[in-house]
């Protein structure tokens, strides 16, 4: 199983949409889910003032 890190900046806190002008990112494929935590925790802590960022961490088959 591998794993991707992916979320971008949304229009609100609902975490549905992306924001105009911004694009899902995309980070991966990773071999374990520790190796994408890392990325994400890098990532999460970049936008860490910015309530409107959101990533996640998914597993892919």
């Amino acid at each position: 199983m591998s794993y991707w890190v992916i979320g971008g900046t949304y229009k609100d806190t609902k975490f549905k949409e992306i924001e105009d002008g911004h694009k899902l990112q995309k980070y991966g494929p990773f071999n374990s889910y520790e190796d994408a935590k890392i990325k994400w925790d890098k990532i999460s802590w970049q936008n860490v003032d910015n309530c409107f960022v959101r990533f996640i961490i998914l597993p892919h088959k």
